[in-house]
């Protein structure tokens, strides 16, 4: 992670060179295309870091309560009980 900020701050950096009055056409783009290609960079990783994260949130609980949860929540299957009958189908 510190590397991600690191190159974060390079890329701010250049910045800040960029928008500078004195700075020679040149440097100016030198300082863009690093830039680009910092950002372009930052951009994987930040994705990369993203789907971790999905996969963490989605990712089923290994917590041992909601195990037993998943247990006492088990379907319970009532198709024939007296309150869904129809009068006159069953005897």
């Amino acid at each position: 992670m510190k590397d991600f900020e690191e190159k974060l701050k390079k890329l701010e950096e250049l910045s800040t060179q960029i928008r500078k009055n004195d700075i020679s056409l040149e440097d100016a783009l030198k300082s863009f295309e690093e830039g680009i290609k910092l950002a372009k960079g930052l951009e994987k990783e930040l994705s990369s870091m993203e789907s971790k994260i999905q996969i963490l949130m989605n990712s089923p609980s290994t917590d041992d309560t909601s195990k037993k949860q998943a247990k006492d929540e088990s379907p319970v299957l009532d198709l024939f009980n007296e309150e869904t009958q129809i009068n006159g189908t069953r005897s």
